[in-house]
């Protein structure tokens, strides 16, 4: 085993934060169905390797990718991380995935002498490109003080939730609340555009009480209300995210039907074609349904 550093992984987020490692100096091996984030990469300096060599090679492999069942099949199986790296690995892994399938996962490592850390990542793909994510982890304190330089060169908060499996779960109540203040957001941005209301002095009312929250005051403005739905965070993942949340709950026995219901609009959203853009963008759709005029602020408006 060497000091490299495998990652698995390189979409919108997975590139960032990978490329924010190469450049702080790590020896980063890195592998993608996609040759073209691959090659940029080692552009940066990086390796390209298969799954087996990079966890022949690595102390550390980082995973982030869309699901479960994409982290399984990739830590398990002859070809795999778990069957190929040596003892004393770490599978770090950076998705948003069912905590259950985190559970299975940090057994079978422990059956070959490896250990799992869960560090799913907060903040938008453009926190990830400035190096500013935030990550909830669940580790045993060994393997945290081991993976956090990795992390602090890819973002600037950290935090350790507790034992393996912490991590994800936070991520899920995190979640849960950003997508749901979504869906409240865009309703009542529909609701105000209905009412013919100036949609500026909505925003500054809504900002200035117990109403405000991140979503309206950092995410809107810069994102939907400005005209832009580019994805940062898609309404595709935040639907499969809300699928996690509603099955994780039903797991634990905890009734949440506020989340069954912004599941199934986000449901309706990628019914709808909405699926690729970003979250954000549930105001739009809201509007779309309901037949009224999209809001948006005027050029280059931002909250006082």
């Amino acid at each position: 085993m060497t000091d490299s550093i495998g990652f698995i992984g390189l979409g919108r987020m997975g590139r960032s934060m990978a490329a924010n490692l190469q450049k702080k100096g790590f020896s980063l091996l890195v592998a993608d169905l996609n040759p073209e984030a691959v090659q940029a990469l080692v552009a940066l300096g990086a390796e390209a390797a298969t799954v087996p060599e990079m966890a022949r090679r690595c102390s550390v492999v980082i995973t982030m990718l869309p699901s479960s069942v994409e982290v399984e099949q990739i830590a398990q199986g002859a070809d795999g991380i778990l069957a190929n790296a040596l003892p004393g690995t770490i599978l770090l892994d950076m998705s948003t995935i069912d905590p259950l399938a985190t559970d299975r996962l940090s057994k079978a490592a422990a059956g070959r002498q490896m250990t799992v850390v869960d560090a799913p990542v907060g903040r938008l793909a453009e926190h990830a490109d400035r190096g500013e994510s935030l990550f909830m982890v669940g580790a045993s304190d060994a393997d945290f003080a081991k993976v956090k330089p990795l992390l602090d060169a890819m973002g600037t908060t950290t935090y350790h939730c507790g034992p393996v499996g912490s991590g994800g779960r936070t991520k899920l109540v995190n979640n849960y609340v950003a997508i749901t203040l979504c869906q409240v957001n865009a309703e009542a941005l529909a609701l105000s555009q209905r009412f013919g209301l100036d949609i500026t002095k909505t925003l500054q009312v809504l900002l200035g009480t117990s109403a405000n929250n991140g979503q309206l005051r950092m995410n809107f403005p810069n994102k939907v209300l400005a005209g832009d739905t580019s994805p940062g965070f898609t309404i595709d993942l935040a639907h499969k995210d809300l699928s996690l949340v509603v099955g994780a709950a039903h797991a634990a026995r905890v009734p949440m039907p506020v989340a069954a219901a912004v599941h199934e609009s986000f449901s309706l959203a990628r019914a709808s074609q909405f699926g690729g853009i970003d979250f954000s963008g549930i105001a739009d759709v809201v509007c779309e349904l309901a037949k009224i005029e999209r809001p948006r602020v005027p050029e280059g408006w931002k909250p006082s």
